[in-house]
Protein backbone atom coordinates (compact mmCIF):
# COMPACT_ATOMS: atom_id res chain seq x y z
CA UNK A 1 0.00 0.00 0.00
CA UNK A 2 1.08 3.20 -0.38
CA UNK A 3 -0.14 6.97 0.70
CA UNK A 4 0.29 10.08 -1.13
CA UNK A 5 0.41 13.61 0.02
CA UNK A 6 1.11 16.17 -2.67
CA UNK A 7 2.96 19.46 -1.96
CA UNK A 8 3.75 22.82 -3.65
CA UNK A 9 0.57 24.21 -5.50
CA UNK A 10 -0.24 27.92 -5.34
CA UNK A 11 -1.38 31.14 -7.46
CA UNK A 12 0.88 32.45 -10.00
CA UNK A 13 0.69 34.64 -12.92
CA UNK A 14 1.12 33.48 -17.14
CA UNK A 15 4.73 32.46 -17.71
CA UNK A 16 5.29 31.62 -13.89
CA UNK A 17 6.94 28.45 -12.68
CA UNK A 18 5.90 26.09 -9.79
CA UNK A 19 7.17 22.58 -8.59
CA UNK A 20 4.67 19.80 -7.29
CA UNK A 21 6.00 17.20 -4.66
CA UNK A 22 4.36 13.92 -3.49
CA UNK A 23 5.68 12.43 -0.57
CA UNK A 24 4.73 8.82 -0.34
CA UNK A 25 5.01 6.21 2.40
CA UNK A 26 4.59 2.52 2.12
CA UNK A 27 6.99 0.23 0.96
CA UNK A 28 6.36 -0.16 -2.29
CA UNK A 29 7.12 3.38 -3.73
CA UNK A 30 10.19 2.25 -5.26
CA UNK A 31 8.64 -0.31 -7.37
CA UNK A 32 5.60 1.94 -8.49
CA UNK A 33 5.04 3.51 -12.12
CA UNK A 34 3.76 7.07 -10.63
CA UNK A 35 1.70 9.65 -12.50
CA UNK A 36 0.58 13.39 -12.12
CA UNK A 37 -3.56 14.00 -12.68
CA UNK A 38 -5.43 16.83 -12.87
CA UNK A 39 -8.86 18.31 -12.23
CA UNK A 40 -10.01 21.34 -13.91
CA UNK A 41 -13.51 22.81 -12.64
CA UNK A 42 -16.48 20.87 -14.52
CA UNK A 43 -13.88 18.51 -16.63
CA UNK A 44 -12.56 15.04 -16.18
CA UNK A 45 -9.76 14.50 -14.26
CA UNK A 46 -6.93 13.99 -17.11
CA UNK A 47 -3.40 12.67 -17.53
CA UNK A 48 -0.24 15.12 -17.01
CA UNK A 49 2.60 12.63 -16.68
CA UNK A 50 4.28 9.09 -16.08
CA UNK A 51 7.18 8.58 -14.93
CA UNK A 52 9.16 4.74 -14.32
CA UNK A 53 10.01 3.00 -10.78
CA UNK A 54 13.66 3.59 -12.00
CA UNK A 55 12.83 6.85 -13.48
CA UNK A 56 14.39 6.09 -16.75
CA UNK A 57 11.17 6.54 -18.58
CA UNK A 58 8.58 9.52 -18.83
CA UNK A 59 5.79 10.28 -20.51
CA UNK A 60 3.92 13.15 -20.94
CA UNK A 61 0.63 14.61 -22.22
CA UNK A 62 0.59 16.60 -25.48
CA UNK A 63 -0.64 19.93 -23.33
CA UNK A 64 2.53 19.68 -20.95
CA UNK A 65 5.28 18.34 -23.16
CA UNK A 66 8.14 20.91 -23.48
CA UNK A 67 7.15 22.65 -20.21
CA UNK A 68 6.65 19.99 -17.56
CA UNK A 69 9.03 17.71 -16.53
CA UNK A 70 8.29 14.57 -13.92
CA UNK A 71 10.88 13.21 -11.72
CA UNK A 72 11.70 11.36 -8.97
CA UNK A 73 13.68 10.74 -6.06
CA UNK A 74 13.27 6.92 -4.83
CA UNK A 75 15.47 7.30 -1.83
CA UNK A 76 13.65 10.01 -0.12
CA UNK A 77 9.94 8.55 -1.76
CA UNK A 78 9.25 11.52 -3.40
CA UNK A 79 8.13 12.31 -7.16
CA UNK A 80 8.23 15.76 -8.89
CA UNK A 81 6.35 17.70 -11.50
CA UNK A 82 8.16 20.62 -12.29
CA UNK A 83 5.99 23.31 -14.31
CA UNK A 84 7.60 25.87 -16.29
CA UNK A 85 5.71 28.67 -18.27
CA UNK A 86 2.57 28.16 -17.37
CA UNK A 87 -0.49 28.95 -18.80
CA UNK A 88 -4.42 29.82 -17.61
CA UNK A 89 -5.71 26.55 -18.83
CA UNK A 90 -3.43 24.65 -16.63
CA UNK A 91 -5.54 26.08 -13.91
CA UNK A 92 -6.47 22.38 -12.07
CA UNK A 93 -6.29 20.32 -8.91
CA UNK A 94 -3.11 18.46 -9.15
CA UNK A 95 -3.36 14.85 -8.13
CA UNK A 96 -0.30 12.12 -7.40
CA UNK A 97 -1.44 8.67 -8.37
CA UNK A 98 0.64 5.45 -7.67
CA UNK A 99 0.34 2.64 -10.30
CA UNK A 100 -0.73 -0.91 -9.60
CA UNK A 101 1.44 -2.23 -11.97
CA UNK A 102 5.06 -1.98 -13.74
CA UNK A 103 4.07 -0.70 -17.07
CA UNK A 104 3.89 3.16 -17.87
CA UNK A 105 0.77 4.07 -18.29
CA UNK A 106 -1.79 7.21 -18.60
CA UNK A 107 -5.18 5.47 -18.03
CA UNK A 108 -6.76 6.72 -14.88
CA UNK A 109 -7.91 3.69 -13.97
CA UNK A 110 -4.47 1.74 -13.83
CA UNK A 111 -3.58 4.26 -10.89
CA UNK A 112 -4.84 2.59 -7.67
CA UNK A 113 -3.70 5.27 -5.03
CA UNK A 114 -4.23 8.35 -5.19
CA UNK A 115 -3.46 12.08 -2.72
CA UNK A 116 -5.37 14.54 -1.85
CA UNK A 117 -4.92 16.95 -4.32
CA UNK A 118 -3.02 20.45 -4.35
CA UNK A 119 -4.20 23.67 -6.50
CA UNK A 120 -2.85 25.28 -9.25
CA UNK A 121 -4.04 28.32 -10.23
CA UNK A 122 -2.73 30.21 -13.19
CA UNK A 123 -4.15 34.07 -13.49
CA UNK A 124 -3.14 35.78 -17.34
Amino acid sequence: QVQLEESGGGLVQAGASLRLSCAASGRTFSNSVMGWFRQAPGKEREFVAAISWSGGTTYYADSVKGRFTISRDNPKKTVYLQMNGLKPEDTAVYYCAASRGVRLTTTLLDYAYWGQGTQVTVSS
